[in-house]
């Protein structure tokens, strides 16, 4: 039995709360999870999970184990790091998740310069726009925006980017252009359902909440996306989400003179865990990609 293969397997196991759920993550199969941690428990001549109906618990020696055998397999990936060497480069697996709006138009795109330094790295990117668990789906790193909703969560802030009302010029031809915040009662609005539709401005130190009426309630940032370029109506979005047509003039900012509050971009790690080298090393790389951007 390979030891540290094995408290890598214990490990995935308590945190995914299964075994079909460890198996997803370590890309193997169910029946050789199960088989390595009977042989552990055999090995430790102790019992490290309760089996029942509801899942898989740690008895008190399981979870005295997973604490030692965590820090054990993070200080060994610390260690190999190390004796490659700064410019050695990554390897292994990086599980990496985000919002499909922004990693289409913002990660992916730069994913190749990060795999190029770093030949023997393979990365899976799960696209969501909720926040998912992370210890039970095995990521390393979670691509966030907006506020956090759980201040115990390990977060480092990458980036921050202004909020704007925007429009595409033909809606815009189509029903005027609002000169304030009151003019947007009378507009056809695309809403994003995490936002609510009363939006919220500031201007030298006066601040206006305005109800707007929209049609159309989109639950994901594509959605936003799409309704907006199909001239439907003027929506709230980050200069991220929109950066290419904002480059070209295919979408226009509107009520440049009102400020919305900023939306900001988190590197969220497992809590509980070490951020691994990886992780670590892919959130500066999307911090450096971040302040590349115009604007």
């Amino acid at each position: 039995m390979d030891r540290l293969q094995a408290m890598t397997t214990f490990v995935r196991v308590v945190e995914a709360g299964s075994f079909s759920g460890a198996a997803r993550v370590l890309n193997i199969g169910q029946p050789a999870v199960s088989k390595t941690v009977a042989q552990l428990e055999q090995h430790l001549q102790v019992r490290l999970l309760l089996r029942s109906t509801h899942g898989l618990t740690p008895t008190e020696a399981g979870v005295r184990f997973y604490e030692r055998a965590r820090l054990a397999i993070q200080e060994a990936d610390e260690a190999e790091q190390a004796a490659r060497g700064a410019g050695a480069g990554l390897s292994g697996r990086l599980r990496i998740s985000a919002a499909p709006t922004f990693a289409r138009l913002h990660v992916i795109p730069r994913l190749p310069r990060f795999l190029d330094a770093h030949p023997g790295l393979h990365v899976d990117v799960i696209l969501d726009d909720r926040a998912i668990d992370l210890i039970a789906e095995g990521i390393d790193i979670s691509l966030r925006m907006g506020a956090l909703a759980d201040s115990s969560v390990v977060a480092r802030k990458l980036a921050s980017s202004r909020r704007s009302v925007l429009a595409t010029p033909d809606y815009l031809a189509r029903a005027g252009t609002p000169q304030a915040p009151a003019d947007l009662a009378a507009h056809e609005t695309v809403v994003y359902s995490q936002l609510g539709n009363v939006w919220n401005f500031s201007r030298d130190g006066a601040e206006v909440s305005i109800a707007v009426r929209g049609r159309a309630r989109f639950s994901a940032a594509e959605g936003i996306r799409a309704a907006v370029l199909a001239h439907m109506g003027l929506s709230i979005a980050s200069d991220w989400m929109f950066a290419p047509e904002l480059a070209d003039g295919r979408v226009c900012r509107l009520l440049e003179g009102w400020l919305l509050p900023d939306i900001d971009l988190w590197a969220v790690f497992p809590t509980g865990r070490m951020a691994s080298a990886k992780a670590r090393m892919f959130a500066d790389f999307v911090e450096a990609a971040m302040r590349e951007m115009p604007g």
